[in-house]
């Protein structure tokens, strides 16, 4: 058995009265990946924190091993920085660089090298950062500012940052979720080599197959409490599921295709240019579909949603719905005619984090409502409602939105869309961070729209998502539709093609 780095007993942590860990364990290896798996809030995150010191345990036991004695010894962790001194670092999902500094100045904050007086030693602290972005492959100055990076690259300085402290264990919390396939096999590589000098990876994530891919052990936590830890060889996608929702995984419908009403054209986009050089994109949406649109970054999904959405100008293009031409040069317009937007920017786009989740859920839908009195009753009705539903854990209606999960926050938004009751629903991204249970519930839910007369427009980078709720496929490529596929034909290779630009519509 490989020597053990961190042990952790026993530990409870709980908020506002809200137990978010309750008794769990853990044992974390020299040069594995150990992937830690389950439900939003079943407390994956929390217990990072407390190891790595963002959060202090109310009850339990740490035990961290003593490189000198190599005996694992009682440690109280008491801060980030004194987690990192002990080589425990951890790249967050939502990433904590300071944007308007550069790339050197960002991984050695606070530990800069000073020359003469208190000066700092720019030309030291250049060389240093030059010899941690070569160990995650990052070929960029170190003197170049951080906004100025893409997502992946901004992950790789967060990494950078973690192995400056000689790392024994890093925590990767949902790594991929914006990163492109290529930044993401990139990022496979990085961790990889990082086992193989005999760094511990944990590994957070909802994507099975990268699990699968990565980890050697396997922990899961439900609602806060620990299940079991396994060789990710000796299980089952099947067996993982249970054991993270208690429960064997009720398999939806497949495609509802026969309920389609190909008779029916809800909306028509007309000649609309996404991209100046690109060529202009036409399609139709049907009653009652679900219409998968996929490509690779950069191919402008998301920049024709927010044209038909109104965000952005429509150009020469045109657009209508239900047969009728619409004028639409605002999201309000977009919205009066009967389309809704689940945004794949949460937290930017989706939510007013300082808000409570019942406000946030509710403050599209108020100027439906047609009265300066409001029933409190209809509206707790629609809050719970989609509480249940959607199955958002939460301590109460008025807890803020920003102390919620991600996967919980972007139950939140899809929550305020379907209030406002659309018929047109485009869904960017709608499964991002999302755990396994809770995309089985909105894959669901977005059937049942379909079968009470709602369209669907979703959006995703998934491929096996794009398979299993479609009911049709069309594929871009640089601001083109370069593939529109029945789910017959949606296979993962003709979709690649087409994503590639290899197949045109």
């Amino acid at each position: 058995m490989s020597e053990v780095i961190v042990k952790m007993e026993g530990i409870s942590k709980a908020f506002a009265g809200i137990k978010a860990l309750d008794n769990v364990q853990i044992e974390l290896r020299k040069g594995e990946i150990h992937a830690l798996m389950g439900e939003n809030g079943a407390g994956k995150s929390t217990l990072m924190k407390i190891m790595t010191g963002v959060y202090t345990k109310d009850e339990g036991s740490m035990y961290l091993l003593d490189e000198e004695s190599k005996e694992l010894k009682l440690t109280e962790m008491k801060s980030p920085l004194m987690a990192q001194k002990l080589g425990l670092s951890m790249v967050f999902q939502e990433l904590n660089l300071l944007e308007n500094m550069n790339i050197g100045e960002n991984i050695f904050i606070g530990r800069e090298p000073v020359g003469t007086g208190t000066i700092v030693d720019k030309k030291v602290l250049d060389e240093r950062a030059r010899e941690e972005l070569a160990k995650v492959k990052l070929d960029v100055d170190p003197n170049t500012t951080v906004s100025t990076l893409s997502c992946g690259q901004k992950q790789c300085v967060e990494i950078a940052k973690a192995l400056s402290f000689d790392a024994r264990v890093v925590v990767f919390d949902e790594p991929t979720a914006s990163l492109s396939e290529t930044e993401s096999q990139t990022l496979f590589e990085i961790i990889q080599e990082l086992k193989e000098k005999g760094v511990c990876i944990v590994y957070i994530s909802h994507r099975m197959e990268e699990v699968f891919e990565l980890a050697d052990r396997i922990t899961v936590f439900r609602n806060g409490t620990y299940i079991d830890t396994v060789e990710a060889s000796d299980v089952s996608e099947a067996d993982l599921i249970k054991m993270m929702i208690g429960r064997d995984l009720e398999e939806g419908k497949k495609q509802g295709s026969e309920y389609v009403n190909k008779a029916k054209t809800v909306l028509s986009v007309k000649n609309i240019t996404v991209f100046p050089n690109a060529s202009p994109v036409s399609f139709d949406l049907h009653e009652k579909e679900i219409l998968g649109l996929f490509g690779l970054v950069g191919a402008g999904r998301t920049e024709l949603s927010r044209v038909i959405f109104g965000i952005d100008p429509i150009g020469e293009g045109e657009i209508y719905i239900q047969g009728n031409k619409v004028h639409i040069t605002c999201p309000r317009d977009a919205i009066n005619a009967g389309i809704g937007l689940v945004p794949e920017d949460r937290k930017g786009l989706g939510l007013i984090l300082g808000m409570s989740i019942k406000d946030n859920m509710l403050i599209s839908k108020l100027g439906q409502l047609k009265s300066w009195i409001l029933n409190k009753k209809i509206l707790k009705d629609i809050t719970g409602t989609y509480i249940s539903d959607l199955g958002i854990v939460l301590r109460d209606e008025d807890q803020e939105v920003k102390e919620l999960s991600g996967g919980n926050q972007q139950k939140v938004v899809i929550a305020k869309w379907l209030a406002m009751t659309p018929d047109i629903l485009i869904m960017d991204e709608p499964t991002r961070g999302i755990d396994v249970g809770a995309k089985s519930e909105i894959y669901t839910l977005m059937r049942k729209l379909t079968e009470a007369g709602k369209s669907i427009i979703m959006i995703s980078s998934e491929m096996a998502e794009v398979q299993k709720v479609s009911d049709r496929v069309i594929v871009m490529h640089e601001g083109s539709i370069t593939g529109e596929l029945s789910i017959e034909e949606a296979t993962k290779n003709n979709i690649m093609q087409a994503a590639f630009g290899g197949i045109k519509a």
